[in-house]
């Protein structure tokens, strides 16, 4: 993907669009064909499937966009599902003094996605309950934010990107860190060759998840467990996995194969997205993958067609005892002539100079820069443009996560072609780019994805 911007009929549409305020225009109607098109000037209407901690972070940022009205939740818990609907609703009552009462509640997804007075969605379920959903929006014209890690298996990404392109839909990857001033400057250094030629990369985050060996626990009225499975396999419930009520922290799901990639795909959809974007690799990806084996390779690696290598795992420094320890930055870039350190909140360079004479675009090379990444989408949904988090980004990204993961679970190195999305003269592992899915949620990614 090509982060420089050339002005194109779509980039005119962008300029114009800034003008909105100041005056009304008109569109073709071709370009708000689409049955779900916000049409110009009017507000976005939004829907939510899944009203957990994180959509409630989700949530926040919308309801606070003037552009955005939120008019459905769903959620298969009924506390997390009448929560929401009571947020909103007090929400939008206060603001406007009125009393709210467009905000409807669904326990079935496709209710939203069948209302034809929504443009858009907003997906914060568990990671695999990401692509159906996803999929059938782009089927019903609705523009979608998502959040990542993209997808529950590799063959999952790409069907979503194919869908995205086929239905011409906008789509926001919630890989939030790309909007971040931190992570754009230290992409931008690296980018423009500040360090030299890079050598590695090391991105820090967690391990892999495990088959989910919890126990059956009993569950209270109100939650549509099956539902709540979906693609999964069926098993008893237990709430480590879908805590009853409205929570207030991360579930554990992310632990278990059968619904997430654990931290490797959890964090690893925000640090390895951050180094894809800093070594130009949007549309690519890494050419080999191996295993830590103990002895001469220590942490897992990816290995780039350019050479490059990068590690799971952050990079050792020394303190000012000449101990070795961990950075502490969840991304280094390592050059010829330098290091950029970055992570949340934190940026340094190598030597120092470089990261104080940097200012935001004075570079050749610029980057796609976002100041909020729900700003972005909504600004997107009008312009017709792509975001900085696009799903061809979400995409390979969330690869490079479910390649690392293939990895660990194998135990073996494996050769990937990033073209084909392939593995070379490695049926067994092909086979992995998916997985079964229990009834009746089959034959969805098969329609924009071929083994």
């Amino acid at each position: 993907m090509n982060d420089t911007r050339q002005f194109t009929r779509r980039g005119f549409l962008k300029a114009t669009s800034s003008l909105a305020a100041a005056a009304p225009f008109l569109l073709p109607s071709r370009i708000w064909a689409a049955e779900g098109d916000a049409k110009p000037n009017a507000k976005i209407i939004m829907g939510f499937i899944g009203t957990g901690y994180q959509a409630q972070h989700l949530m926040n940022g919308f309801l606070n966009s003037d552009e955005v009205q939120i008019v459905a939740v769903n959620d298969v818990d009924s506390s997390r599902r009448e929560g929401a609907k009571k947020k909103v609703t007090e929400f939008y009552s206060k603001k406007t003094g009125q009393e709210y009462t467009d905000c409807k509640a669904y326990t079935d997804f496709r209710e939203i996605l069948d209302r034809k007075d929504i443009n858009a969605v907003c997906i914060a379920t568990p990671d695999h309950w990401h692509a159906i959903p996803a999929i059938l929006a782009c089927q019903k014209g609705k523009d979608i934010y998502c959040e990542k890690p993209l997808s529950l298996t590799i063959a999952e990404a790409r069907a979503m990107a194919n869908a995205v392109r086929k239905h011409e839909r906008v789509f926001q990857t919630g890989s939030m860190q790309r909007s971040s001033s931190e992570f754009l400057k230290a992409c931008e250094l690296v980018r423009n060759g500040a360090i030299g030629k890079i050598k590695e990369v090391y991105v820090s985050v967690g391990g892999p998840s495990k088959a989910c060996d919890l126990p059956e626990e009993t569950m209270e009225p109100g939650l549509d467990w099956n539902f709540w499975l979906g693609q999964a396999p069926t098993r008893p419930y237990n709430s480590i996995l879908s805590p009853r009520g409205i929570h207030k922290h991360f579930p554990n799901w992310r632990n278990y194969r059968e619904y997430s990639g654990g931290m490797m795909t959890d964090w690893g959809a925000h640090h390895f997205d951050i180094a894809q974007w800093g070594l130009g690799m949007d549309d690519s990806g890494p050419v080999e993958i191996i295993p830590p084996d103990g002895k001469d390779v220590k942490k897992l690696t990816y290995i780039y067609a350019n050479g490059i290598v990068m590690h799971h795992g952050g990079l050792k420094v020394k303190d000012a005892d000449g101990k070795e320890k961990e950075s502490g930055y969840g991304v280094v870039f390592v050059g010829e002539n330098g290091k950029v350190f970055v992570d949340r909140g934190k940026f340094k360079t190598d030597p120092e100079k470089l990261g104080t004479e940097y200012k935001a675009g004075s570079l050749p090379i610029k980057l796609y820069k976002s100041g909020n990444h729900f700003s972005d989408f909504i600004k997107c949904v009008r312009t017709r443009e792509r975001p900085i988090c696009d799903v061809e980004v979400g995409a390979r990204s969330a690869t490079v996560c479910h390649l690392g993961n293939l990895a660990y679970w194998n135990k073996r190195a494996f050769k990937w072609d990033p073209k084909a999305e392939r593995f070379l003269n490695d049926d067994d592992a092909n086979s992995q780019r998916d997985r079964a899915r229990r009834a009746p949620w089959q034959g969805f990614i098969s329609d924009y994805w071929k083994a």
